[in-house]
């Protein structure tokens, strides 16, 4: 199985919870730096070298944004006009871009440990996909309100959905991912991300990656914004500063 080298960035979304803090959630600023661009830094980081981000609110401005950027990985941008459609259609968006080959699917409005990235990358989508999942059902970083929640079986998912009672696991929005996920969206008629991943765990191809103690956290409000900023000024990245941050 090689190495995954190419990640898709989500990047569409309105962002409406934190529109206080910025007019685009992706270009928020979290410790001195856009939300996105600490994204691409830790993809760059986990030997990622060529990023296709999709957009969709705010388009030029985010646009404009990254073409200023002087970094490593090679960025192409794709942008949908279908941004107020669920996730899965700004993952449609990226299909022709990256073709065939599998890709690492993130959040451009997730902070992400670079080990994250790279563990999944190196673990590869499978038969269909894989899906980094968290199994600290506990901790505080978590909005319960707003978490996808994932229940597995060993290594498969068997079940994903904002609501369940019955879950072993939250959805890190870090996934490694092959046309099996595309074939899937298609065939949806309001094309989701977790409707595809259940359209795949159905037929036994949707993996679950347990992500240990690395750290992830969804910037999705002022109060995650809050943690983010004491995350990367006490870390940056891994447990140490999961465990620094968390305790303030």
């Amino acid at each position: 199985m090689s190495r995954i080298e190419q990640a898709i960035i989500l990047a569409a979304g309105a962002g409406t919870r934190l529109r206080d803090a910025s007019p685009s959630k992706p270009l928020c600023p979290v410790a001195g730096r856009a939300l996105i661009d600490h994204a691409i830094n830790g993809l760059s980081d986990a030997g990622i070298d060529r990023i296709v981000v999709v957009t969709g609110y705010a388009a030029e401005r985010v646009e404009a944004h990254l073409a200023e950027l002087r970094v490593r990985p090679r960025i192409e941008v794709v942008r949908t006009p279908d941004w107020q459609q669920p996730n899965g259609v700004s993952a449609l968006a990226a299909a022709d871009a990256v073709g065939g080959a599998d890709s690492l699917l993130v959040m451009a409005d997730h902070l992400v440990d670079p080990a994250l990235y790279r563990r999944v990358a190196e673990h590869g989508a499978g038969t269909g996909l894989c899906l980094a999942i968290d199994r600290r059902l506990d901790h505080p970083w978590v909005d319960p309100d707003d978490v996808t929640r994932v229940r597995t079986a060993g290594r498969r998912i068997v079940a994903i959905g904002k609501h369940m009672a019955d879950h072993d696991a939250h959805d890190t929005g870090v996934f490694a991912v092959g046309p099996a996920l595309f074939d899937a969206l298609r065939g949806l008629a309001q094309p989701s991300l977790s409707e595809a991943v259940a359209a795949l765990a159905a037929e036994g191809r949707a993996e679950a990656l347990d992500i240990g103690d690395l750290g992830w956290l969804d910037v999705d409000d002022r109060r995650a914004l809050a943690i983010a900023e004491n995350w990367l000024r006490d870390g940056p990245f891994g447990a140490a500063g999961l465990v620094s941050a968390t305790n303030e």
